[in-house]
């Protein structure tokens, strides 16, 4: 495989819905599944999310258990997986968290449409990649990621992102907890937005390979027939 393993996980409500209308970030799932992630994130390579990620919730993206982190630095590794943004304008904010919290590297994915200026900004945070013309080129930036050594890369979205991998057929698994809340709003985003398919056999197919109950919910685990 000339690209990293790659899966998206996230948390949904039973209707399917991941944040609400206002694309305000909301608690779906329980201590059980926090601990769950944090151990997905301390055995990746890289994480990465799109802009609207960083907008709507502001995260850091770091690993939260100081004996993961330990366990990470004990065979060489930082203690934070590389932490990604995709972001074709160059818009992330200079003082988001994911570039000021916690130790290790941060890649900013640009398109060659970003403001100059912009990209300097982020320079000074993280290291910024062109990577694509008026929009990035995912499977271009997954391949250069691969030769920096990233075997593993953990996707926690959004919509627009998932859609834009899953796609182009650059997803292996999706790991998806379901919550014990309906969210509702026509206009809320899902897990998997963007245009949509129309066409029912260019439809992606998943195979369920596990289903856990975890706190109040339950967490699926599905791999793409099709990456």
């Amino acid at each position: 495989m000339d690209r990293p393993f790659v899966f998206i996980n996230a948390a949904m409500s039973a209707d399917g819905k991941i944040s609400t209308v206002e694309r305000r970030q909301t608690t779906i799932s329980g201590r059980e599944d926090f601990e769950r992630v944090d151990s997905l994130k301390a055995g990746s390579d890289a994480i990465m999310i799109g802009i609207g990620t960083v907008s709507a919730d502001n995260p850091s993206l770091t690993v939260k258990s100081e004996k993961r982190r330990e366990e990470r630095r004990k065979v060489g590794k930082d203690e934070n997986p590389l932490r990604i943004v995709v972001d074709s304008k160059a818009k992330t904010p200079v003082d988001a968290e994911i570039l000021n919290k916690g130790k290790g590297k941060r890649l900013i994915a640009v398109s060659e449409r970003a403001i100059v200026e912009d990209r300097e900004g982020l320079g000074e945070k993280a290291e910024v990649l062109i990577c694509g013309n008026g929009e990035v080129d995912l499977k271009k930036l997954l391949f250069l990621l691969g030769l920096r050594g990233v075997s593993r890369l953990m996707v926690e979205g959004g919509a627009t992102l998932n859609w834009s991998l899953i796609s182009q057929g650059l997803v292996d698994e999706i790991y998806t907890y379901v919550g014990n809340l309906i969210i509702g709003g026509e206009n809320a985003p899902t897990l998997v937005d963007g245009a949509g398919f129309v066409v029912e056999g260019e439809m992606v197919k998943l195979e369920l390979l596990s289903a856990e109950p975890m706190d109040e919910g339950v967490l699926l685990r599905w791999r793409v027939r099709n990456a």
